[in-house]
């Protein structure tokens, strides 16, 4: 597996696509990603503008987490990709809990349908209870608290879909946002707006 996350982003981004992640007791299947490339190439990258303290993982090994604070209040993981050295990761979007529903239900309390559950990044670390410690962890490995592993079958390419990231203020357009086609835990796709004042 990872030498699969060690190639091409958009490529590690649509391998993610039916794989598993199993975290405080509920593992995921994952229904949705997103792929973000490195300095220089893609500005909506943390990784665009260098190496910081924040995003130092994006620049590898392949598979390990890097996971991040947003908005003050919720909490986002990637799964690392590419070659060591160069910077790039894969945004866990959304995800359908296929075990420890009781588990993900408590750390939720106010969804109403289980295909909630993991619908979207921050719920998604929410149901599995990802937070700060995550940071770095080899997904990969058996001890892992936090492990990503090929589900029981990887989607057919017709059933893939592929189109803009969700609510990025750089490269708008960039198709690479993938997901199952027809899955009801797919968030719902939102282009940046940007604030204007008044």
């Amino acid at each position: 597996m990872r030498s699969v996350l060690a190639g091409p982003v958009e490529t590690a981004a649509r391998a993610l696509l039916g794989c598993q992640l199993t975290a405080g007791g509920v593992t995921v299947r994952l229904t949705e990603v997103e792929a973000y490339a490195g300095t220089g190439e893609d500005p909506a990258s943390h990784a665009h503008r260098g190496r910081t303290q924040r995003n130092a993982i994006m620049f590898g090994p392949a598979g390990f987490a890097y996971v991040y604070f947003t908005y003050g209040m919720h909490w986002c993981m990637n799964v690392v990709t590419g070659t060591s050295g160069v910077a790039s990761a894969v945004l866990l979007r959304a995800g359908e809990v296929v075990s420890g529903l009781d588990a993900a239900r408590v750390r939720r309390p106010a969804v109403r349908r289980d295909v909630d559950l993991a619908r979207g990044p921050a719920r998604l670390c929410a149901a599995l209870g990802i937070d700060r410690s995550a940071y770095g962890l080899d997904l990969l490995s058996a001890a892992s608290p936090v492990r990503l592993s090929w589900g029981p079958s990887s989607p057919p390419d017709e059933a893939v879909e592929v189109g803009p990231r969700v609510g990025v203020t750089g490269a708008h357009d960039l198709e690479w946002r993938f997901w199952i086609s027809g899955d009801p835990t797919v968030s719902a796709y939102r282009r940046h707006v940007p604030r204007t004042r008044i």
